[in-house]
């Protein structure tokens, strides 16, 4: 299959669009993905291993196929729940067997997470163009507790394109609101070349 949906899913998109293309991506998700070495999974997880708490919960974030639950577990987490907006996307993470819940998204509902109810949040390769928007930050920010964690990538693509990004993320850490605990870029899709940055983020 040379027309992937890797060639698609990072251009800006309507919200039914990109609800659409995930949908359509759940049965070969996994396959394409692996085959472009995906890291930003094991990179999101390891970050935020190195300050949450294993034992405690923790909310993956735009789970979808559960790639980045499996990552999250190979780190070390043991109770994991995971959201998404695509339905068929969550009926291939459930076959994973690795989070106590699963959740559909409800992009539509205020607020769509509830606040507090996971001391650590993790967002692997969510963030983009065609995917999240970068009000999501301020979301996912919002959703955590007093010293709350948050891990999440961005890659090359989101921060060349969007400012929106980084302008969410600084708003956040220039009015003292949050503290950055760790900054690395690194491997995101190697086979296309594309990198990404994986920050570590404490609410204050």
């Amino acid at each position: 299959m040379s027309d992937k949906f890797l060639d698609h899913v990072y251009r800006p998109a309507s919200q039914v669009e990109t609800d659409d293309i995930y949908d359509r991506w759940a049965a070969t998700y996994d396959a394409e993905l692996t085959e472009a070495g995906y890291a930003a999974p094991e990179r999101v997880a390891r970050a935020l291993a190195r300050r949450a708490t294993l034992d405690a919960p923790v909310l993956d974030f735009g789970c979808g196929t559960g790639l980045s639950g499996l990552a999250l577990r190979d780190a070390g987490f043991t109770v994991i729940d995971g959201t998404d907006p695509s339905q068929p996307m969550l009926d291939e993470a459930a076959a994973k067997g690795v989070y106590r819940n699963l959740t559909r998204l409800d992009l539509s509902a205020d607020p769509p997470l509830a606040p507090g109810a996971y001391p650590a949040i993790a967002a692997a390769g969510v963030l983009g163009v065609g995917a999240a928007p970068p009000e999501t930050f301020d979301m996912l920010m919002r959703a955590l507790p007093r010293d709350g964690l948050l891990s999440l990538s961005l890659n090359d693509h989101a921060l060349q394109h969007e400012p929106g990004y980084m302008a969410a993320l600084c708003n956040w850490l220039d009015t003292g609101a949050a503290r950055l605990l760790r900054k690395t870029r690194g491997k995101h899709l190697p086979a296309r070349d594309i990198k990404s940055t994986v920050y570590l983020i404490e609410k204050a």
